[in-house]
């Protein structure tokens, strides 16, 4: 098979032989609102129906070399500012999970998110990562899971956040971990992958998640049905690889619904990925991985010598690696524009120079454009 450089897979890889985890699964909190878990964003945008521009990025948190999360919250919140874009100014961030590292500890908050992104500009929504979920046993303080991540981001009413220090935060008021944001161009779906390496969802997260796609299929073609979960189903770096879990999870979820989405969005993995899966009725359906948004350990591709890796397992068939970034950090400026008929998606991947240079500028390193058309 044709091979990227220095012979690294161009198709996603499972990780073989590795130890069940599935004991780390936590149980999940209670809602803070009422199902379906819906928020709309229309407070928070802008009157503009007919473009709809937001910030992605996930994995920012970051311990032991905190200059690169820094460094990417500063370049997303440079771009408010910088006259020349061609495209308006993103109204929000969208979070792909793994906010602080490596306990979801409130203690850990003001370093890893509230200082580094308390000039970011706009409102920032999230879904949890593994870090986020798992919970320290050797705490001083005890805690439930997602305690911390339920008090910034799914609040009951917005207020103040008692372990954020300068108090310039108020909660979010996300109505549960796994939730739907409404905008007027697209239904977000932001699912709960729980602890485990390869993610974990729930029967009644699974119920749920079929009949959202149900209902946001019936506000198409006015609205693109964007999905974002923490594990990456597909990939092909050495740490994780693919999650053979959330394929599963995810094909059985759209067949069950009759309702594939429009494009999937997950992090996990410390990199930046772009895969598209070839369906049998001639849809393509990409699959984006945005986990290099601050943690100091990126995640390299596998290289096809690694007998450690495979490609071969009949989940992967069809999914082809479109392009990558494993060397760098960075994040993702999504564009969203109506159409005649449909929408036009256009993202924007930006890189941050490796060596953090303070007058270093974020470089664009992938584009790309997708239609949607509809069913």
């Amino acid at each position: 098979m044709s091979t990227f450089p220095n012979q690294k897979h161009n198709t996603p890889v499972i990780k073989l032989n590795q130890p069940d985890d599935n004991y780390k699964f936590q149980p999940l909190p209670k809602p803070s609102g009422e199902y379906p878990y819906h928020f709309c964003a229309d407070q928070f945008l802008s009157t503009n129906s007919q473009e709809l521009v937001f910030h992605m990025v996930g994995d920012t948190g970051g311990r032991l070399n905190p200059d690169f999360q820094k460094k990417v919250a500063a370049e997303m919140a440079r771009q408010f500012g910088d006259a020349s874009q061609e495209q308006g100014v993103p109204q929000f961030l969208y979070h792909l999970g793994d906010v602080v590292y490596h306990f979801g500890e409130a203690q850990h908050y003001d370093e890893q998110f509230f200082i580094p992104y308390g000039q970011y500009p706009a409102p920032i929504f999230a879904i949890a990562g593994n870090h986020d979920s798992d919970v320290n046993s050797n705490s001083e303080v005890p805690y439930h899971s997602l305690d911390a991540f339920q008090a910034v981001f799914c609040n009951a009413v917005s207020d103040n956040i008692s372990f954020n220090s300068d108090q310039t935060w108020k909660s979010r008021t996300q109505p549960n971990v796994f939730w739907t944001l409404e905008t007027p161009l697209a239904n977000i779906v932001g699912l709960h992958t729980n602890v485990p390496k390869y993610g974990i969802v729930t029967p009644e997260q699974r119920d749920w998640f079929v009949e959202e796609l149900r209902a946001a299929d019936k506000q198409r073609p006015d609205k693109a049905i964007i999905v974002c979960l923490h594990h990456a189903p597909y990939s092909a770096d050495f740490n994780h690889s693919s999650s053979l879990p959330m394929i599963t999870f995810l094909e059985e979820a759209f067949a069950k619904s009759g309702v594939r989405p429009d494009i999937v969005f997950s992090g996990h993995v410390h990199n930046y990925q772009r895969f598209e899966k070839s369906y049998p009725d001639g849809k393509l359906l990409p699959f984006i991985v945005a986990g290099a948004g601050g943690f100091d350990e990126l995640h390299a591709l596998a290289r096809i010598d690694q007998e450690a890796y495979s490609a071969e397992h009949p989940l992967l068939k069809d999914v082809v690696l479109m392009n990558y970034c494993d060397n760098q950090h960075g994040f993702l400026k999504i564009i969203l524009n109506r159409q005649a008929v449909g929408l036009t998606l256009t993202g924007e991947y930006y890189t941050i120079p490796h060596q953090i240079d303070p007058e270093g500028r974020a470089t664009l390193a992938d584009k790309f454009t997708y239609t949607f058309g509809g069913k």
